[in-house]
């Protein structure tokens, strides 16, 4: 709960108003029939008059009003307090997922991520507001209820003490069935988003390939699993209501059949009798607001759990202890000391081993291989996207783990294998590199990226809105956006992940000569499945296996490396064939 507080104490004042507000509506709800029982007993029965019955029924006016502002101002200092709390939360829960390494991320799929920052702490905040609302108004309504029927009248009351046992019961009985039902419901509505997330994500493939159906039948499993496991979770909210009202029914009736007697033999009045059932009602109705706290508090513990597995996360990517905080990355020199890596820890096979390499600053340095060789596992160690398991990997002599995150990948800009763009505009996404960047240096940017035109023969040019994921561009037009997005950057370290290979190669030539031209400074590692993406470069390293096999040009790669010049000789019958 510590944990917690710190979403509760910018609202402090919320928390307390509001339940205070609820109380003075307990009172109104306590008071009401004992006036009504004046009414009836001294009013009619009695003969006071209609002055009196007026007067009384005046006071009961006044008190429903007490009652109104209570109940809004309850709602209103609830509904207050539980949406600041959940928006803070979300806010820190968001902001934890976005301190994830890959790693991390690698262990939540998704849907479960959206669905603990959206349904969780929805049902959280639900909780919240009904425990401000409920929390004291149902044991205020208790205690009151009970206090006035045992002054009325104790000996009748006494059948007012044999159901809240059997009530009890029903309570535990939803506490210990509730709650492991609803984490399952949890997770099954995880499964769902997951689903529905992937299928809208890739609707142009699924169309693509006619796999519509498929997608509706898999869609159905997933809806049908959170329907059942939803049935069984709210089979005990559909006893436990039934149940409640019953009892509450076999309790007035018991009631009524006593209080009948007595008021036959005497000694209790009609007034008594009908202000006793109201309290006997309020009893029982506190009683169901309760069980429903409960009810509620099994689901949103479920929730609360999933949400703390989230925030009590060991993130293991931090510049906690970095060395130099402040330091930047001034010149792009780069540097592999025996890494290495594997990404499930428990695996036997490395994913790279032994890699030892050295890249000057300014280099163009191309990395070949073949499919799973570990090609994109090497550079996504530079700027700390996963950490090395042994060895170091050093930018300006410097480990990378001494310098803060920001700054290391603030000089590191790198284009992914898998090109993502937001939605927005495309002038929104190329400021992704800079935002403070002007039009004509955007312009500049995306012309070295060959995308400036292109873009210009769009209608609305810079200003196109794009789809989610850039949806709306093809698969070149995508990859040169990316880069344009990464050479705004500025950065001293540009790494390219195969993200050319949706270019025809007369536009990746024009665009590997503008790296030449305008980037000699920085340094460029080109990850590229066809050698003529890389053929120019100062250096070449092979990949195989997770081992570099060789370091050299192309001339000298050819002579001295037998998995370069069988990949060369592979491409170029190809060519010779086509």
């Amino acid at each position: 709960m510590r944990r917690y507080w710190k979403y509760v104490k910018p609202y402090l004042s919320a928390f307390i108003i509001g339940p205070i507000f609820m109380i003075v509506e307990v009172i109104g709800e306590v008071i009401m029939p004992l006036l009504l029982s004046n009414i009836i007993d001294k009013g009619v029965i009695g003969g006071r008059g209609i002055s009196y019955i007026v007067t009384m029924g005046i006071i009961m006016i006044v008190t429903a009003l007490f009652m109104m502002t209570g109940g809004v101002g309850g709602a209103y200092f609830a509904i207050k307090a539980s949406t600041g709390f959940a928006n803070d939360l979300r806010k820190d829960l968001f902001r934890q997922i976005q301190k994830f390494s890959f790693n991390n991320i690698d262990q939540y799929n998704t849907g479960s991520l959206i669905t603990r920052l959206t349904n969780d702490i929805t049902q959280i905040q639900n909780m919240i507001q009904m425990m401000l609302r409920l929390a004291l108004r149902a044991p205020g309504m208790l205690i009151g209820a009970l206090i006035m029927a045992f002054a009325m009248n104790a000996r009748l009351a006494l059948v007012i003490l044999c159901i809240i046992p059997l009530l009890s019961l029903a309570v535990y009985f939803i506490i210990k069935v509730a709650f492991p039902l609803f984490i399952t419901m949890q997770k099954k509505l995880d499964a769902l988003n997951s689903t529905t997330q992937e299928n809208l994500t890739n609707i142009r493939v699924v169309k693509s390939f006619v796999r519509e159906q498929y997608e509706e039948e898999k869609f159905k499993k997933a809806n049908i699993d959170l329907k059942e496991s939803t049935m069984k979770a709210m089979k005990i909210v559909i006893f436990t209501i039934p149940a409640m009202s019953l009892a509450m029914n076999i309790t007035i009736l018991a009631v009524v059949w006593f209080g009948g007697k007595q008021i036959i033999a005497g000694s209790m009045t009609s007034g008594v009798l009908t202000a006793f059932v109201n309290y006997v009602i309020q009893i029982l109705i506190s009683l169901v607001m309760v069980s429903f706290i409960i009810l509620n508090s099994s689901r949103t513990l479920a929730s609360v759990r999933r949400i703390n597995e989230v925030l009590d996360t060991d993130i293991d990517l931090t510049d906690e202890n970095a060395v130099y905080k402040d330091k930047t990355v001034e010149y792009g020199k780069i540097e592999f000391r025996e890494v290495y890596f594997k990404y499930y820890k428990n695996n036997e096979k490395w994913v790279l081993e032994n890699i030892n390499l050295v890249i000057n600053p300014g280099e163009t340095v191309g990395i070949i291989g073949s499919t799973g060789s570990g090609k994109s596992s090497l550079v996504q160690l530079i700027p700390r996207l996963y950490d090395v398991d042994f060895g170091e990997v050093l930018v300006d002599d410097v480990n990378v783990k001494d310098y803060s995150l920001k700054n290391l990948r603030n000089g590191v800009g790198i284009v992914l294998q898998k090109n993502v763009l937001f939605s927005g505009t495309i002038m929104e996404n190329l400021k992704w590199g800079d935002e403070n960047a002007g039009d004509d240096e955007v312009y500049k940017f995306a012309e070295s990226a060959q995308a400036h035109g292109f873009i210009t023969s769009f209608e609305k040019g810079y200003d196109t809105e794009l789809g989610q994921g850039g949806v709306n561009v093809s698969g070149g037009q995508k990859q040169r956006l990316c880069i344009a997005r990464a050479l705004l950057k500025k950065p001293k370290i540009l790494i390219l992940d195969d993200s050319t290979s949706a270019v025809d190669t007369a536009t990746e030539a024009k665009i590997r000569e503008s790296f030449r031209n305008e980037l000699k400074g920085t340094t460029k590692i080109i990850i590229a499945q066809r050698i003529s993406s890389v053929i120019d470069a100062d250096k070449i390293i092979v990949l195989d296996d997770g081992k570099i096999v060789g370091i050299g040009n192309h001339e000298e790669l050819m002579k001295n490396c037998e998995t370069y010049s069988e990949i060369y000789y592979s491409q170029m019958d190809k060519k010779v064939t086509a």
